[in-house]
């Protein structure tokens, strides 16, 4: 410690405002801990800055422009619908502000110290945090580590003011007219989605044969049809290369199937997967354990090698998901308080906001046969559901996988509207035993999109009565 420097004394300090960060930070307090949270950037992280919220901000955007111009089939023409993009951005920019300052007051309602500054661990007891004017010291009993992730960059895409990332492609300044997307995931698709919508021309290269790999194949070809018939292009097996860049816009060079072809569009969406924010923050020099990507070795408590030192969210195994991160921020809480808590991750929901969207929560079919259970996989159409047809959106339907000598329900999966809010109903559902019966026997309200849970019960029961078997 510098001669004079005078050190800050916490019981638990917290590194990363985020979902797992600010939540981690909450319970703690509120199980009686003195507690700091150190963020250096802006109060939410990723997720409410330049994630999942600005993001779906976007999305929502998107539907609304590509509804008002294509909903004809319905008796409604709109004429000259156009997109005032600056204001769309900067409606965007306001939910955001509404979220990250509702974050830091319920910080400070819940009496938790906010520093501003970047955190380097000096010892298993102490940081430096330091901001572009000074350096403070404080000493903790505990730390939860909460810094989260970073978009991937390739070698031969490097970011610039053509070639983005995420965070590049939620603050453009305009609609661009063509789009190149490297990477079919989540990201990568949900984003094309909402540019689609908003009439850019999109090309998503995908290096497998499939997009969406972490879903069911057939779940990601209702999602495939839908964006083709919205106008995006995607090819499959295909290797970027390269880009050359211009003041108006990049050529990308990819090789596809084996041929080399050339996308010329405004913008590069590079979207290849995000990597742990864990290599500048000194936990290798304190003897925290981490994988060879970064990723940091926990218990089932978030707890480290260092007894006081945990880690939670992206920075650790398992899926980059703001709520897993929230849950574990929870746990580590409860753990530093003297609590048995610990993780159980039966029931984590996986969500893409994509066209149409979907959800998965539990064993997949394949899954829950390679893990030796004998299952029943029941599905049912939106097509069959009236709310859907109400809303004009048919595409797409529930998947139930049960186990067969007793009807358990052990995993769901969704492709269609609304799956996103459907799926917390099957989260439930495992998590507390419930069988096929038990969610047929429980009244659903008509019409609604959540019938769709009774019926495809219903279905595994071998009792539909809005299909026929």
């Amino acid at each position: 410690m510098v001669v004079g420097d005078f050190a800050h004394e916490v019981d638990t300090l917290v590194i990363g405002s985020g979902p797992g960060g600010y939540v981690a930070a909450i319970r703690a307090a509120q199980l009686g801990q003195k507690v700091t949270i150190v963020e250096k950037g802006e109060m939410g992280g990723v997720c409410l800055n330049v994630g999942c919220i600005p993001s779906k901000a976007l999305i929502s955007a998107g539907h609304r422009f590509h509804n008002a111009k294509h909903s004809e089939d319905m008796g409604i023409i709109a004429e000259k619908v156009s997109i005032n993009f600056e204001k769309v951005q900067e409606w965007k920019a306001s939910v955001v502000k509404k979220l990250t300052g509702g974050v830091e007051g319920l910080l400070k309602g819940n009496k938790v110290e906010i520093v501003r500054g970047e955190a380097y661990f000096a010892s298993e007891n102490s940081v430096r945090i330091m901001d572009e004017k000074s350096a403070q010291t404080y000493n903790f009993k505990n730390c939860i580590i909460a810094t989260g992730s970073r978009p991937i960059e390739i070698p031969a895409f490097k970011y610039t003011d053509r070639v983005i990332n995420s965070t590049g492609a939620l603050a453009l300044k305009e609609v661009p007219k063509k789009m190149v997307v490297i990477g079919g995931g989540y990201i990568g698709i949900e984003l094309a989605g909402a540019y689609s919508n908003m009439g850019t021309e999109v090309v998503v290269l995908e290096g497998s044969k499939q997009i969406l790999g972490g879903f069911e194949k057939q779940m990601a070809k209702v999602v495939e049809r839908r964006l083709k018939k919205n106008g995006v292009d995607f090819k499959m097996e295909a290797l970027a290369k390269g880009v050359e860049e211009s003041d108006s816009g990049v050529k990308v060079t990819a090789e596809v199937k084996g041929k080399e072809e050339v996308f010329e569009a405004d913008y590069c969406l590079v979207t290849v997967g995000r990597k742990p924010n864990t290599d500048e923050l000194g936990l290798e020099q304190i003897g925290v354990e981490l994988t060879d990507r970064g990723v940091v070795k926990v218990d089932k408590q978030c707890r480290t090698n260092l007894s006081n030192i945990y880690a939670i969210g992206d920075i650790i195994a398992g899926p980059p998901l703001a709520h897993k991160a929230s849950y574990e921020g929870k746990i580590a809480a409860e753990a530093i308080a003297g609590e048995k808590s610990e993780v159980d991750y039966l029931a984590i929901p996986a969500v893409v906001f994509s066209e149409p969207e979907l959800a998965s929560v539990g064993y997949n079919e394949a899954e829950a046969k390679e893990a030796g259970f004998d299952v029943i996989a029941s599905k049912f159409p939106f097509a069959a559901n009236g709310r859907a047809l109400s809303l004009n959106e048919t595409d797409g339907f529930m998947k139930l996988v049960t186990r067969k000598e007793d009807g358990l329900v052990i995993g769901a999966q969704i492709a269609g509207p609304g799956a996103s809010d459907m799926i917390a109903e099957l989260g439930l559902a495992i998590e507390t035993g419930m069988t096929a019966e038990d969610i047929a026997l429980t009244i659903h309200a008509h019409p609604t999109l959540g019938e769709i849970t009774m019926e495809a019960a219903e279905v595994a029961l071998g009792t539909p009565i809005h299909i026929v078997k």
